[in-house]
């Protein structure tokens, strides 16, 4: 039997005999979804301070913001010791039985890149347990109290820590758990997650492991997204679906963290075979780490969603049995209105291969009910490709256009008012795709096209499926049940209302899964990553392109000048979606400038050179806005402060500040011939953040390295001064450590000491910054470096 002839009209999924009706309504229903959608995303109400005594209550938790937050409280600064005591008698009035774990604590995963040795830090974290009448395991509720040194941390993580005291009040005003809760307010989480390593590994109460439920901030607003998991979730997954009020959360972001080099507190967790769950709000991007991230630029309904997770979570975890939470897999999950939907992973590969066959189906008969031809089809899967690659790379280019405009952009994880320039992304897709399907729409035909898309969602889901499975749910669900719905249009009378029918319950899954995706990732990547938000709505796109057609004349049947004008009438979303592009980001540019309220971003260090006398000044700007360029022009490495790290910096000549240098005491040195081993003290002379010692390995070969009676490992030192430790909240009596060395022939052993402290309004040819200029969120900004050089 023959494939019947083509004809332009009749190569349409739907031809409804109203259509503009059926477009409305179509069109009404999806926004109808698209809404349901991103208003589950919402935070909940905060709760006032008079509220039941058994819920969570912002009010009742944001006085504790204001106290943890008051000022910034990095680990062993005296501010630190005021938290750690507010927060330490806060547990303890609620009955709970507290201590303070005080210890000198190795770093969790590979942060500080300092040293080829390590980093340690000396933590003093809040432990306090409320006893289980009859435990199975233990429930950790997690948070860090420690805040960076350029910022009081309201909401990283003083929300964190204030949500975990109303938690605590919270479970104590009612009837006890069966399993034991215990509360971990960590120390030099900002550091060097230090404080969760020293637990994890040394503390008693960790000692058997359990459930962790760790809570994060990394902006000052948005739903708070359980983002990180430990593996083979799928039991936990299905108790944050039905015990948290608010569950946001997908396995796509559980991907995307484990690919990219980021770590919590949750981290040392996971590295000590704990199981659990990580948690953050991250919009409102701009003011992390900086001196603005203050009490007041915290979102209390962020604040609430925090709050009624993490209590939802502790009383299950504290009512069922911790033992039956063993699974082989992780779960495939993601938000919809109402609440989770979740999967055994195993499904992933049936699903994709599924979707995969469905969609060759549908383009098999689409062939044979003469909606398309073969040549049609592969044309139009090839010409798919267009708009997946166009749209990202438009969002890039839209975005370093922007940065050129405005340079201190570099320096933000987003723009403090970044919904407009959102806007432009989306808006720029959806030209994108629009023009795409202008253009082709009449050549190759909506079925082709149509069954041409869902061949690059089914295509993607098996690639997901391959290297990150909790994503592949993203394209195989839209390419299954789209392809499903074509062919439900094909079985039945293109003038029917079925097609349209089938065409929009199509477009609704894809609004369902890849709209709030879409919309998540701009905070979680940041416009400098819009790229990858253009791409999903590329993809949301194609998922709703029959009814998109439905927007569009007939596909065929006019000629000559109405066939023009048709074209024309196609092109009108286009044009309409790429100005409002350009106007978005015009009003972008307009309401997002820098201002008091609104600093442009800056970082700048002062390095003094105790052995010759001379300072610098150092920024990581690599290109400097005006104030810092009054400070450094030059470009090249820091030499003589291992401590900072390696690569070049931007410097500049400074003035010589009557500082000093940390002190180094050979307690005891002994040994034969090259082989030695030295006791030393490493004192700093003033209040300092941090030190550091490394040494010279062009004077000695060093076979081991003990930090205040803990062992370090040696690394594989890559350069000169690239053997050391980083110790940070160093004590004031100093730090004690062990080198055995075996010194190189005619070689005295060389020894470079360092310590910061923060703060350079003091130090001579400083100038304040002006109110327009802000401070960006490192844990190097603001320091104020001594090294010096001893030989031993």
């Amino acid at each position: 039997m023959g494939v019947p002839r083509t004809h332009a009209e009749d190569r349409a999924l739907a031809r409804p005999r109203n259509r503009p009706l059926a477009a409305l309504l179509a069109l009404l229903a999806l926004v109808a979804v698209g809404a349901g959608s991103l208003l589950d995303l919402r935070t909940p109400t905060p709760l006032p301070a008079d509220a039941p005594v058994d819920q969570f209550s912002a009010g009742r938790a944001f006085p504790h913001v204001e106290q943890v937050a008051a000022e910034p409280h990095p680990a062993g600064s005296p501010a630190n010791d005021r938290v750690r005591q507010h927060v330490e008698g806060t547990l303890r009035a609620l009955g709970l039985e507290t201590e303070v774990q005080d210890l000198v604590a190795p770093e969790a995963g590979q942060l500080s890149g300092a040293a080829a040795g390590a980093t340690l830090a000396r933590v003093r974290n809040v432990v306090a347990r409320l006893p289980g009448t009859d435990p199975t395991g233990r429930v950790f509720l997690v948070a860090h109290y420690d805040s960076v040194q350029t910022g009081p941390g309201g909401n990283d993580d003083a929300a964190g820590t204030s949500a975990i005291l109303e938690v605590a009040r919270a479970l104590t005003s009612g009837d006890r758990p069966r399993n034991d809760i215990v509360f971990v307010l960590t120390d030099a989480e900002e550091a060097c997650l230090c404080g969760a390593a020293g637990f994890a590994a040394e503390h008693p109460l960790a000692a058997d492991g359990g459930v962790v439920i760790n809570l994060e901030a990394r902006g000052s607003t948005g739903p708070v997204i359980m983002f990180e998991t430990s593996r083979d979730n799928a039991a936990l997954v299905d108790v944050f679906g039905r015990a948290a009020p608010h569950p946001v959360g997908t396995s796509f972001a559980v991907e995307v963290y484990r690919a990219l080099p980021n770590d919590t507190d949750f981290t040392a967790f996971l590295d000590a075979d704990f199981v659990g769950l990580n948690s953050a709000y991250i919009d409102g991007g701009a003011i992390y780490h900086t001196p603005l991230d203050t009490p007041a630029a915290l979102d209390r309904g962020s604040l609430q969603h925090h709050g009624d997770n993490a209590l939802g979570l502790a009383r299950e975890f504290g009512r069922i049995d911790l033992t039956d939470l063993g699974a082989d897999h992780d779960a495939t999950y993601f938000p919809v209105p109402g609440g989770l939907v979740r999967y055994p992973g195993w499904l992933t590969w049936p699903l994709a291969l599924a979707a995969l066959l469905a969609v060759a189906a549908l383009g098999w008969f689409a062939r044979r009910r003469g909606r398309a031809t073969g040549r049609r089809l592969v044309a139009a899967f090839g010409l798919a490709l267009a708009p997946l690659v166009v749209a990202p790379l438009g969002a890039q280019g839209l975005w370093l256009g922007i940065t050129a405009l405005r340079p201190g952009y570099a320096e933000l994880l987003d723009p403090y008012r970044p919904t407009w320039y959102r806007l432009a992304v989306l808006t720029l897709a959806v030209a994108v795709v629009s023009g795409w399907y202008a253009l082709l729409r009449r050549w190759a035909g909506p079925a082709a096209l149509a069954v041409g898309v869902l061949g690059w969602l089914a295509l993607l889901g098996v690639v997901f499926a391959a290297l990150a499975p909790g994503g592949a749910y993203l394209f195989t669900l839209p390419a299954l049940v789209g392809a499903l719905g074509g062919l439900i249009a094909l079985a039945t009378r293109v003038d029917g209302p079925w097609p349209v029918i089938a065409a929009t319950v199509v477009a609704a899954v894809g609004v369902i899964v890849l709209l709030p995706t879409a919309i998540l990732l701009f905070p979680a990547l940041g416009m400098a990553m819009g790229g990858v938000a253009a791409l999903v709505t590329v993809l949301l796109g194609f998922a709703a392109l029959p009814v998109v057609d439905l927007l569009h004349p007939p596909a065929g049947g006019a000629r000559g000048l109405t066939a023009l004008r048709h074209r024309r009438l196609g092109l009108l979303p286009t044009l309409a979606a790429g100005l409002a592009a350009a106007i978005f980001a015009g009003v972008g540019l307009a309401v997002d400038r820098f201002d008091a309220d609104h600093p442009v971003p800056t970082h700048l260090m002062y390095a003094l050179d105790a052995d010759t006398g001379t300072a610098r000044w150092l920024s990581r700007e690599t290109d400097p806005q005006p104030w810092t360029a009054g400070y450094v022009a030059d470009t090249g490495p820091v030499d003589g402060f291992p401590g900072l790290g390696a690569g070049d910096l931007r410097t500049g000549p400074a003035p010589a500040a009557d500082l000093p240098a940390p002190k180094l005491e050979v307690l005891a040195d002994t040994g034969t011939g090259p082989a030695r081993t030295l006791r030393l003290k490493l004192t700093p002379q003033r209040p300092v953040r941090l030190a550091s010692l490394h040494v010279d390995l062009d004077t000695a070969t060093v076979t081991s390295l003990t930090v205040a009676g803990r062992p370090v490992p040696l690394g594989r030192p890559e350069h000169r001064w690239n053997l050391g430790v980083v110790f940070h909240a160093p004590p004031p009596e100093g730090i004690e450590i062990t080198l055995t060395v075996s010194s190189k022939p005619g070689r005295q052993l060389a020894l470079r000491v360092m310590d910061g402290s923060d703060g350079l309004d003091a130090l001579p040819g400083f100038r304040p910054r002006p109110p327009d200029v802000g401070v960006v969120g490192s844990h190097s900004s603001e320091l104020l470096a001594i090294a010096r050089t001893y030989s031993v």
